[in-house]
């Protein structure tokens, strides 16, 4: 099995602080930027930074689906970690202060599969990954950039 890491990034036309607590918000914010690859959402504990927990499927292509049960800690006011109760994969959100707004990076990693279907997922979900966490960085572009 090897390290799989995948990046997003996208600078965002507002403030970091805004951004940050957009970023951070899973109950009102988050629901507003996913797109339809990220299915039956639902936060189960808290709803705005640590200590949230939040549940969805993860439409990855059209076969295959993750359950995510994401568990979040926050380890400085720019950072967002999620942790996947149900596997290896993790999500760290970062906010950063940018000339003119804010840089959002989603950087996600896992454990990869062994033997052939390691194989293809080491060529294949990377690219899909960040495809699919680029949509999102563009819908949250658009709607903090809207208020």
């Amino acid at each position: 099995m090897s390290k799989l890491t995948v990046v997003a990034e996208r600078t965002v036309s507002a403030p970091v602080d805004a951004v940050r607590e957009f970023v951070a918000d899973y109950a009102e914010s988050r629901p507003k930027i996913l797109t339809e690859r990220f299915r039956e959402y639902q936060v189960l504990e808290g709803g705005v930074g640590a200590g949230t927990v939040a549940r969805w499927k993860l439409q990855a292509t059209s076969k295959r689906v993750r359950d995510v049960a994401a568990e979040v800690t926050q380890p400085d006011p720019g950072t967002l970690v999620e942790t996947d109760r149900n596997s290896s994969m993790v999500t760290t959100w970062t906010v950063r202060e940018d000339a003119g707004g804010s840089v959002v990076r989603v950087e996600t990693t896992w454990q990869g599969a062994s033997g052939i279907g390691g194989f293809f997922e080491r060529i294949f979900a990377p690219a899909g990954l960040k495809r699919i966490y680029g949509d999102v960085l563009n819908k949250l572009a658009d709607v903090v950039e809207e208020q």
